[in-house]
């Protein structure tokens, strides 16, 4: 197979595009042409054709597994799912995890802490920093680890409610602050006490009884 033409200049994550005379077309990295010695007019046999499809594929998945990172806090396993879901092969995905971990770019005990910790800044409850963890597929194992020194909310909690209730607000009023606490994590029991600090009368009658 021989190849047609370069692209004279890279596209917005730094791949070349290279077009071959059977009219197919690969987006190589600089790292990957350079390492294949690759040309204008150079023909290539069908395992030299092969060899480099696979070197574009591993070197893809590496550098979107960058991306990744670089845009979020990540887990092994969340950024190996991730890049299959934008089209990664499976094997090549893993390989590149693999060495974002040789690189020390992905650690699953620091994603786990910085997870937990922006959660805390947010004013989240326990359970939605769980729920972070779970959703970004953080083994479990680094969990207790990490929310060992979750922050006291109830000042966090205090502050929404008088946010959003005052002595007269309605029962719905108040459902809703309550609905929303708990979509934040923080348990019913929390909630109940953080209502029984506040002054409004009601609220200590309602909840106190």
């Amino acid at each position: 197979m021989r190849i047609n033409k370069f692209a004279s200049k890279p596209d917005g994550v730094g791949r070349y595009r290279v077009e071959f005379d059977d009219g197919s077309i690969l987006r190589l990295y600089r790292q990957t042409i350079e390492d294949h010695c690759l040309y204008t007019g150079q023909e290539l046999t069908e395992q030299e054709m092969a060899a480099l499809r696979t070197a574009a594929g591993q070197m893809s998945a590496k550098m979107r597994a960058v991306r990744i990172v670089t845009a979020s806090d990540v887990s092994k396993n969340d950024l190996k799912r991730r890049l299959i879901q934008k089209g990664e092969d499976p094997v090549q995905a893993a390989e590149a995890v693999a060495w974002m971990e040789e690189l020390r770019l992905v650690d699953d005990r620091q994603t786990a802490s910085m997870i937990v910790s922006r959660c805390a800044a947010k004013g989240y409850g326990l359970a939605r920093a769980k729920q972070a963890l779970y959703e970004k597929r953080v083994p479990k194992e680094y969990w207790d680890e990490a929310l060992a020194d979750y922050p006291d909310q109830t000042e966090n909690i205090l502050s929404f409610l008088r946010s959003r209730l005052t002595a007269d607000s309605d029962e719905r009023a108040r459902k809703r602050a309550i609905d929303a606490l708990l979509r934040r994590g923080h348990s019913y029991g929390d909630i109940r006490s953080a209502l029984r600090q506040l002054d409004f009368d009601e609220f200590q009658e309602e909840w106190n009884g």
